[in-house]
């Protein structure tokens, strides 16, 4: 059975949905009785899942007006957990929230608001859309030859771009360590990263597991759970 840890959010149903269609068994974790080394002991892979912002006092800043704290404890929690994973090589799937974690741990530094802090940018969290969970906001170009590249060839729309639904308002600012860039959007927001000396380490800034109905991410979620079943 492969295992996947999935860190508990407001809205799990899709990424146990996207887990599911991948081969995977969904295990949603409560940060109160699942400790960090027993998951990383007893999982074959980790989801980080989207969610609130991280304390900046984790990344060396003080909070910008617009900070609005994820569920107490689950910061502490997640960083734990990713650093435990990665030193034991288990794969990694991190998106959104979870991306900005990844970055965290491995050192990295975020944008607290994208719209205040980045002049010219993209509109990255849509509001007012029907169902901004389904809306395709924006294109990201992905670094040719990287494995998030390699995964998603069959849905580009040219050689190096894909569209990508959008709904946060912040992002990685600095890279940690090991963390490599594989996918920007046109205003030079990172979108995307992995560490390719891992089994399988990548995150994502927007949220491919809204689509398990419609396929076009599922060869993330796919290789993901491959790495994990290896």
């Amino acid at each position: 059975m492969t295992r996947i840890a999935i860190a508990r959010c407001s809205k799990l149903h899709d990424y146990e949905e996207s887990v599911r269609r991948a081969g995977g068994e969904p295990w949603v974790l409560d940060l109160a009785t699942d400790r960090a080394a027993d998951v990383v002991a007893r999982a074959s892979g980790i989801l980080l899942t989207g969610g609130g912002d991280i304390e900046p006092s984790l990344y060396g800043e003080a909070p910008h007006p617009t900070f609005a704290a994820a569920e107490a404890g689950r910061d502490a929690y997640e960083i734990e957990l990713v650093r435990r994973a990665l030193e034991a090589d288990v794969p990694v799937f991190a998106i959104c929230r979870g991306v900005q974690v990844l970055n965290v741990a491995r050192g990295g530094t975020l944008i607290q608001d994208i719209p205040s802090q980045v002049a010219s940018a993209l509109q990255h969290k849509r509001e007012g859309a029907a169902d901004p969970a389904f809306t395709l906001a924006h294109e990201v170009w992905l670094e040719p030859g990287s494995r998030l590249e390699l995964l998603m060839r069959d849905t580009l729309t040219d050689i190096e771009s894909c569209q990508v639904n959008s709904r946060h308002h912040q992002a990685i600012k600095s890279t940690g360590e090991g963390l490599v860039t594989v996918a920007t959007a046109p205003d030079g927001i990172i979108e995307a990263v992995e560490d390719p000396s891992r089994r399988f380490c990548l995150g994502v800034q927007w949220h491919p597991e809204n689509f398990y109905r419609t396929g076009e991410f599922r060869a993330l979620f796919e290789e993901f759970v491959r790495a994990a079943t290896r």
